[in-house]
């Protein structure tokens, strides 16, 4: 299996406006893939934009808030390059994409690496963190997934913010269990 980085990545749209997503970037033969699913506006901005930024943060309320549908996050021009980063980044990569590979579901844009700069110290890993990360990333696939999935993965992730989230984590898992919660809600009242 290939690494992953994740991040929240800045695309543009045609007119030039900024959009936001978290994104795992797969590293690999010297290229970092974005493979957005169909249909998305990251996809779209891609398509017609051939640059993007990675911004890589340490702030678990971002990736928690993104997936709940907060894209207000404050933004940073960069000096030469067209699309934004986190205000909250540690580090950014500025991207260009070199080629295209098409898929039903997920066409793969090959990106090439411009530029990595650095923004602030990296305090080292986070148990809770991580957590955090990772029910953002199942909130986005409750759709394909069983609740008993759900449940036995959160309930392990649980025990992860139970000993090691600070503040900001516990609001970001809170954000992104209130999702969860509520969709299997809606879920069984519907069947």
């Amino acid at each position: 299996m290939p690494l992953i980085h994740e991040c929240v990545v800045t695309t543009l749209s045609p007119e030039g406006r900024p959009h936001i997503a978290p994104l795992g970037l797969i590293e690999e033969h010297g290229f970092w893939i974005a493979a957005p699913f169909r249909p998305s506006s990251t996809l779209f901005n891609l398509t017609h934009n051939p640059k993007a930024t990675a911004s890589f943060t340490d702030d678990a309320r971002i990736f928690a808030g993104l997936v709940v549908g907060q894209r207000n996050w404050p933004l940073t021009d960069i000096e030469d390059w067209p699309a934004p980063r986190l205000s909250a980044a540690l580090a950014h990569a500025e991207l260009i994409v070199a080629r295209v590979e098409e898929h039903e579901s997920r066409p793969r844009f090959f990106c090439r690496v411009r530029r990595i700069e650095s923004h602030r110290a990296f305090l080292g890993m986070n148990r809770a963190r991580a957590a955090v990360l990772e029910a953002a990333i199942l909130a986005t696939r409750l759709d394909m997934l069983p609740r008993e999935k759900i449940e036995s993965e959160l309930a392990y992730l649980q025990i992860a913010i139970d000993k090691t989230a600070g503040e900001a984590e516990r609001e970001a898992w809170d954000m992104v269990k209130a999702k969860i919660d509520a969709h299997q809600h809606a879920k069984a009242a519907a069947q």
